[in-house]
């Protein structure tokens, strides 16, 4: 019974979100647009004409942001191993990212290409266990950063969900070492009650 009213308090919550009506409005597939359009603004993550790679991408809401951004010059590969409607422009491959063959997918699509930024907000199937929660989330970071040690320009960028636990200081070390400056953010359109937040890589060194 508990698990009812706690459902239909989320359901009541989530109908009278300010991000999800405005999401509604203007078109966005979700809410999680607003995390990365704050971000990018503040940042100045998008150049017309860049290629960015999108890292757990469904329902699409990121990709939108990236599309609406780079133009008809630039282009955007977008991963999840959930199903989603392509965008026009968009290359999207469905797979798990953990699984190295959807990464030579990935790796094949994009044709030697070299990558621009790469944006992430893979999340792991959340249990509830919260150490076991983020320690799934900080391994799928770990992987988008491998991804980027690998394609990702010199001097370009990277943004990253990250989920705060025994396991993040580790991580943005881990950061600090492939970037001139690795900062985190909170964007308002994330929930207050949240753990996660946003690590951004600033200029690749490698």
């Amino acid at each position: 019974m508990k698990s009812a009213r706690t459902s239909r308090a989320w359901i009541k919550a989530h109908i009278n979100d300010n991000f999800v009506r405005k999401a509604n409005h203007e078109g966005y597939r979700s809410r999680a647009a607003y995390k990365l359009q704050e971000i990018a603004e503040r940042d100045a993550l998008f150049v017309p004409g860049m290629t960015v790679v999108d890292l757990g991408a469904a329902p699409g809401s990121w990709s939108q942001v990236a599309l609406e951004s780079v133009g008809p010059t630039g282009a955007v590969f977008s991963l999840d191993m959930l199903g989603m409607q392509p965008l026009p422009g968009m290359t999207f491959i469905q797979g798990d990212f953990r699984e190295n063959e959807v990464l030579v997918t990935l790796e094949a699509a994009l044709g030697g290409k070299r990558v621009d930024l790469v944006i992430s907000d893979m999340s792991p199937n959340l249990t509830g266990v919260r150490v076991s929660d983020q320690a799934q989330g900080m391994y799928l970071a770990e992987l988008a950063l491998m991804f980027c040690r690998e394609h990702l320009n010199s001097g370009k960028n990277f943004l990253v969900k990250a989920f705060q636990g025994s396991d993040f200081e580790a991580f943005r070390k881990m950061m600090q070492a492939d970037f001139a400056k690795v900062v985190i953010r909170k964007p308002k359109a994330s929930r207050d009650r949240s753990k996660e937040v946003y690590l951004l890589g600033l200029e690749k060194i490698i």
